[in-house]
C-alpha cells in the first residue's frame, strides 16, 4: 500500500514569501527598481535626442510674433507654413534637391561598389604589404579630411596625369568647380568616409565561412563568379548599410562640396549659407541693392535655419524608414574579428 505524500500549497503571495524567507519579496522589489531605473535612463536619453528635434519642428511653424513672445515656448499660438515657403525660396530647394539626389545617389553607388570589392580583397586574399595598406585604410578613418584639404586643393587645381597633360598643354588642368574630382576619389576609394566602408565590409566577409567559396571553386566557379553569385547575395545587409552611410554623409557634406563643386546648388551648401542669404533677401525686399544685406534678429534667423534643417533631414528619414530592417541587420552582423 503506497503512502500518499501531502503537498502543501501556498495560496497567497505572502505565504510563498514567508516560506522563502523574504527572498521572493526582495527579488520582486529589485526587479521593479531595475525596470524603473532602466525606464528613467531610456526616457532621459530619448528626451535628450528628441527634444531638439521637437523644438525645431515647433519653431518652424511659428510666426514672427510667436518667436518674440516670451509666453510661447514649445507650442505656437499662430501656426503658419510661411517659414517653409521662405526657406525653400532662399535655398532654391527644388533645384538643390534634384542636384543633391543625383549627385548623392551616384557617388553612393560608386563608393559602395568600390569599397565592397576592396573590402572583400582585404578579407580573403593575401598580397604584398597587406597590413601596411590596411593601416592606410584605418588612417583614412582616423585623420579628418581637413588635415589634407590644402593638398587636395593644389592637386586638383593643377591636375596632371603622369606629366602627360603638362607636356601637352604646358600646365595642369583645373578640375575644381566640377564633380570630376569627387568621382575620381570615389572610384579610387579615397572619398568621404571610404575607409570606414572598407573596414565594415572586411569585417563582414571575415565572419562568413570560407567553406562557401571553396565549395564554389570545387563546382567550377571562378573567383569573380564566386564573388558575384555567392558572396554578394550574402553581403546585402552590409552593402545596404554602407550605401545608407554614404548617402547620408554625401547628402549633408559641406566640406568636399565647397572644395570641389564650386557654385553648384546643393541642399547642404545652401543650408550653410542660409542665414547670410536671408539677410540679402530681406534687404532686397526692403529695396536695397543686389549685394545689400541687413541684420536679422537671432530668433527669426534661427527659425528659418531650423526650417531649412528639417527640409534637408526629411528625405533622409524617408530613405531610412524603408531600409531600416536591412540596416539594423547589418550592424548586428558586423562583429569585430581581427
Amino acid at each position: 500500500m503506497t503512502k500518499k505524500v501531502k503537498v502543501q500549497k501556498y495560496s497567497t503571495y505572502w505565504d510563498r514569501n514567508k516560506k522563502s524567507g523574504g527572498y521572493l519579496f526582495r527579488k520582486d522589489v529589485t526587479n521593479v527598481l531595475v525596470k524603473f531605473c532602466r525606464f528613467i535612463l531610456l526616457f532621459g536619453l530619448c528626451f535628450l535626442i528628441l527634444i531638439p528635434l521637437f523644438n525645431k519642428i515647433s519653431v518652424s511653424f511659428m510666426k514672427q510674433e510667436d518667436l518674440y513672445n516670451p509666453i510661447v515656448v514649445s507650442v505656437p499660438l499662430h501656426f503658419t507654413g510661411e517659414n517653409y515657403q521662405l526657406a525653400a525660396k532662399i535655398m532654391k530647394y527644388g533645384v538643390g534637391l534634384k542636384n543633391s539626389i543625383i549627385f548623392s545617389l551616384a557617388l553612393s553607388v560608386i563608393q559602395t561598389a568600390m569599397c565592397t570589392i576592396v573590402g572583400y580583397g582585404f578579407a580573403r586574399f593575401k598580397f604584398p604589404l597587406k597590413k601596411m595598406w590596411f593601416a592606410f585604410v584605418l588612417a583614412m578613418i582616423i585623420i579628418p579630411p581637413q588635415a589634407f584639404s590644402s593638398s587636395l586643393y593644389l592637386h586638383f587645381n593643377m591636375w596632371d596625369f603622369l606629366g602627360i597633360v603638362k607636356l601637352i598643354k604646358g600646365q595642369g588642368i583645373n578640375l575644381r568647380g566640377s564633380a570630376i574630382p569627387y568621382f575620381m576619389m570615389s572610384f579610387t576609394c579615397c572619398g568621404l568616409k571610404n575607409g570606414l566602408y572598407i573596414y565594415l565590409v572586411r569585417q563582414f566577409f571575415r565572419n562568413i565561412p570560407i567553406d562557401l567559396e571553396e565549395a564554389a571553386y570545387v563546382d567550377g566557379c571562378g573567383m569573380m563568379k564566386t564573388f558575384v553569385r555567392i558572396m554578394l547575395p550574402e553581403a546585402k545587409p552590409i552593402i545596404t548599410s554602407c550605401f545608407l552611410f554614404s548617402l547620408v554623409w554625401q547628402w549633408t557634406d559641406g566640406f568636399y562640396s565647397k572644395l570641389f563643386l564650386g557654385n553648384n546648388i546643393l541642399v547642404s551648401t545652401e543650408l550653410s549659407r542660409l542665414v547670410d542669404s536671408l539677410g540679402v533677401y530681406v534687404a532686397r525686399e526692403m529695396g536695397g541693392g543686389a549685394n545689400a544685406q541687413v541684420g536679422v534678429s537671432t530668433q527669426y534667423s534661427n527659425a528659418i535655419l531650423a526650417t531649412g534643417t528639417l527640409m534637408i533631414v526629411f528625405p533622409i528619414l524617408v530613405v531610412y524608414l524603408f531600409a531600416q530592417r536591412a540596416f539594423v541587420e547589418s550592424i548586428s552582423s558586423t562583429g569585430i574579428k581581427m
